[in-house]
């Protein structure tokens, strides 16, 4: 059963001399606003560490496989899909002379994208809680997913280091025979020293009752936000954590209040003065009161 509640929340989380999201278009530079310095971090880099964590965490079994995970080929799971529902793609629908196409079971063929969308939902957990575009081979049409989030951007201006770095070694023996012997490659990496950043998101139980969003696939999403970060080390992304989860649940699937009411009574101070380096120099607070070292907080709406 899907939910029936509406929830939106807002999710704070910060890096500590790390990358925690490179441009590929500028050399892979953490992305910034140019107009006021904010660090950014897009909604699908986001999406994509509660993909990884659901897939480490749940061994891709069903109902909680990835569809979008590294490697996939989209199309080839599609067209599993629909070979697990008994459907022969490779037929060619006949007209039954009411100006539909059928397949060879009397079935139009918009029962079949209908069978295909609703298969890939209970099959994937990012389907069914991000929605997706299944129409770019067998077409198992378009999904809205319940779940979005939108960009985070850092509470102050950060600043963006490049470092040089060596390795001790080189490629290719043209590389060495160049170098007579020292064997050395120099490299740029980049960092932000230290970023406490803000996301919004929001989720339509509207929606869920589309693609079944249920309330165990709430839970494992929660569960993601608070841990993804302890599971996605590297060297490039530094120390990243999830540093609070603030809920609001309302009573109805319509929601009790504007989003953007509840998001502005969560707010924050700093602690100290100069630059930020660690996460003491904040107090993040709801409806004027400091929040608790406890991570996910529940609040009325």
């Amino acid at each position: 059963m899907s939910i029936t509640k509406r929830y939106d929340f807002v999710l704070f989380f910060d890096v500590l001399d790390g990358n925690p999201n490179g441009d590929p278009d500028a050399g892979n530079l953490p992305r910034i606003d140019a107009e006021t310095g904010m660090g950014l971090v897009t909604d699908v880099c986001l999406k994509r560490k509660v993909r990884n964590y659901i897939q480490m965490t749940q061994d891709c079994n069903q109902p909680f496989d990835i569809f979008v995970k590294e490697k996939a080929i989209l199309n080839r799971l599609i067209a599993s899909t629909y070979e697990s529902l008994g459907i022969d793609l490779e037929k060619e629908p006949t007209d039954s002379g009411d100006g539909k196409k059928r397949n060879t079971k009397g079935e139009a063929q918009g029962s079949e994208v209908d069978k295909g969308r609703n298969a890939m939902c209970a099959r994937y957990f990012d389907v069914r809680t991000f929605g997706g575009v299944m129409s770019t081979g067998a077409n198992a049409g378009q999904v809205r997913g319940p779940v979005q989030l939108t960009f985070a951007r850092s509470l102050e201006p950060v600043v963006a280091l490049e470092h040089s770095i060596t390795r001790m070694a080189v490629a290719t023996e043209a590389e060495a025979e160049k170098q007579g012997g020292d064997n050395r490659t120099m490299g740029r990496k980049y960092t932000v020293p230290y970023g406490l950043y803000r996301a919004h998101g929001f989720v339509s139980a509207h929606l869920a009752g589309q693609t079944g969003f249920s309330d165990a696939d709430l839970t494992l999403f929660w569960k993601a936000l608070e841990d993804m970060f302890e599971h996605d080390r590297s060297a490039a992304r530094g120390h990243m954590s999830t540093r609070h989860l603030v809920v609001f649940e309302h009573d109805t699937a319509l929601g009790n209040a504007h989003a953007s009411d509840l998001f502005e009574r969560v707010t924050w101070s700093r602690t100290t003065e100069g630059p930020a380096r660690a996460f003491s120099d904040y107090a993040i607070k709801l409806d004027g009161q400091a929040l608790t070292d406890c991570l996910k907080v529940v609040a009325v709406c």
